[in-house]
C-alpha cells in the first residue's frame, strides 16, 4: 500500500515498479495499460495517481553532468542531494522551494517555486529534458529546438521529431509521459543569512507590500490571520542590509518554526548566521521531517499587482483551528504553459491545514475571496478547480497528441484537462 508523503490518501495503483535503467522505464511504460510517475509523493492532490503502474525513479543510475552554466541530472534526484553536490563544485540553483526533500522532476512537473521578486519556478531553469512517451519512445526536448526522438520501434512516426512544444512539456503534471533526466541552469554559489522579523502587523503588509517583499533576495511572511505576521528575510551576503523595523515588527531573538508552537530544530539556521544558499533558502532542513508531517496543503497564485488587495480579502476570513499556518511569497513570471506564474509575476498564498475533511469547504471560501484576481491553484495541492490557466486548452491538445490512448490519464487530470478541450 503506497500513500503520499503526508499519509492523507492511498494510491490506487495495482503495482509499483522501480526500474534500474532508462531502458527499464521504457519497457515498463510500453507494457502498461495505465501508468504514472511518482516522485517523492509530496502532493496533496491525486495528480500522480493511476489505476495501473506507478513508476518510481529513485533506482535509476545517478546522473550529474556539470557544464559551464548547466547541470544534467537524473529525474529522481532529490533537491537536497543535488544542492550539496552543486555547492561543492562552486555552483547553485537560483531557486529552491521551502523544503529540499522533493525530486527534481516532481518539483518541475508541478510548477514548484522559490520565493523572491526575481526568483521563479524550478521549471524556468530547465534547458532540456528526456521524456519517455506512451509507446516507450525516448524524446529529448531542448529549449528553442525541435525534439530529438529515439523510437522504441521502426514503426514510430518521424513526424514526432517536429515537436517544438518545450514550454508545454516542462510543467506537464506527468500527463505526457515519464521524465527521466533534466538539464537545469546554474549560477555561481552564494551565501545567505536568514532572520525572522516577528509581530509585523498585517496592515503593514497590505499598505506596503512591495517594500516588504523587495527587502531581500527571498522574503516569506507567515501568518495565522490573527492580525500579525512573522517575516522570514533571506539576504544574500554582500547585498544591502534588510531593515524592516519601520513595519512595527522586531527581530526574533530565538529561532522560530513557521507553524507557531512547533520546535525550530527542524528549520534552517536563523538569527543572521551566514551559510550556503542551500542551507538557508529552504525553511526546513533536509535531515528532518519538513513542516508538520500529517497535514494538508493548498496554494493560490494571483497577479503580483493585486497582492495587497488579495491579502486584505483573505485577512477578513476566519479559518479557526483548521489552519496551522499560511505563507505569503512572491515569484517572478515565466513562460511554461501550466506554470502558476505563466505570463505574470505573482503573489502566492499558501495554507497548511490539519488533516480534516472540513478543509475542503475552506478551499471554496478562499477561491471565492480571490476570484476577482483570477487565482491559479498549485497543481500538487488541494483546490476545487485549477483556476485561470490560459494554457490549459493548448496543453490538453498536446496531451491528446502525445498520449492518444490515455495511458497517463487519471480522474484528477481528466477533471482538470477535459473541459479545456
Amino acid at each position: 500500500m503506497t500513500t503520499n508523503w503526508a499519509g492523507s490518501f492511498t494510491f490506487t495503483a495495482d503495482r509499483v515498479e522501480s526500474p534500474t535503467s532508462v531502458d527499464g522505464v521504457r519497457r515498463a511504460v510500453a507494457a502498461a495499460e495505465r501508468a504514472h510517475v511518482l516522485g517523492a509523493g509530496h502532493s496533496f492532490s491525486r495528480v500522480a495517481d493511476t489505476t495501473g503502474t506507478l513508476i518510481r525513479l529513485d533506482a535509476l543510475p545517478e546522473v550529474f553532468d556539470l557544464g559551464p552554466d548547466t547541470v544534467r541530472v537524473s529525474a529522481g534526484t532529490r533537491l537536497a542531494g543535488l544542492a550539496e553536490r552543486l555547492h561543492a563544485k562552486g555552483f547553485a540553483l537560483p531557486a529552491l522551494p521551502s523544503l529540499p526533500h522533493v525530486t527534481v522532476a516532481g518539483a518541475v512537473a508541478t510548477g514548484t517555486h522559490g520565493s523572491g521578486d526575481a526568483v521563479g519556478t524550478l521549471a524556468d531553469l530547465v534547458r532540456s529534458l528526456d521524456l519517455v512517451t506512451a509507446d516507450g519512445d525516448l524524446v529529448t526536448y531542448r529549449r528553442g529546438e525541435a525534439a530529438d526522438l529515439q523510437a522504441a520501434s521502426p514503426a514510430a512516426t518521424e513526424s514526432r521529431q517536429s515537436h517544438t512544444d518545450f514550454d508545454g512539456v516542462v510543467v506537464s503534471l506527468g500527463a505526457l509521459g515519464v521524465v527521466v533526466a533534466l538539464e537545469l541552469a546554474v549560477v555561481p554559489t552564494f551565501d545567505v543569512e536568514q532572520r525572522v522579523v516577528a509581530d509585523v502587523p498585517l496592515a503593514a503588509l497590505v499598505e506596503r507590500f512591495d517594500d516588504v517583499f523587495a527587502a531581500a533576495h527571498s522574503v516569506s511572511a507567515f501568518t495565522t490571520w490573527d492580525g500579525t505576521a512573522r517575516v522570514w528575510v533571506k539576504r544574500r551576503v554582500g547585498d544591502p542590509p534588510a531593515d524592516l523595523a519601520w513595519t512595527g515588527g522586531h527581530d526574533a531573538t530565538a529561532p522560530l518554526h513557521p507553524v507557531p508552537g512547533r520546535p525550530a530544530h527542524h528549520c534552517t539556521a536563523q538569527l543572521g548566521e551566514p551559510g550556503p544558499w542551500h542551507e538557508r533558502l529552504p525553511h526546513f532542513r533536509a535531515d528532518f521531517t519538513p513542516s508538520v508531517g500529517r497535514e494538508l496543503q493548498s496554494e493560490y497564485f494571483v497577479p503580483r499587482e493585486h497582492a495587497a488587495a488579495a491579502l486584505a480579502a483573505l485577512a477578513r476570513l476566519d479559518f479557526g483551528d483548521l489552519l496551522l499556518t499560511s505563507e505569503i511569497r512572491t515569484i517572478a513570471a515565466d513562460q511554461q504553459w501550466l506554470s502558476p506564474t505563466s505570463g505574470r509575476a505573482s503573489a502566492a498564498f499558501h495554507f497548511t491545514w490539519r488533516q480534516d475533511d472540513a478543509v475542503h469547504a475552506e478551499l471554496a471560501r478562499i477561491e471565492d475571496a480571490l476570484a476577482p484576481w483570477r487565482p491559479r491553484a498549485h497543481w500538487g495541492k488541494l483546490s476545487t478547480r485549477p483556476g485561470d490557466y490560459p494554457g490549459l486548452p493548448r496543453f490538453a491538445r498536446l496531451r491528446a497528441a502525445l498520449d492518444p490512448a490515455g495511458k497517463f490519464r487519471n480522474a484528477t487530470l481528466d477533471g482538470w484537462l477535459s473541459p479545456a478541450l
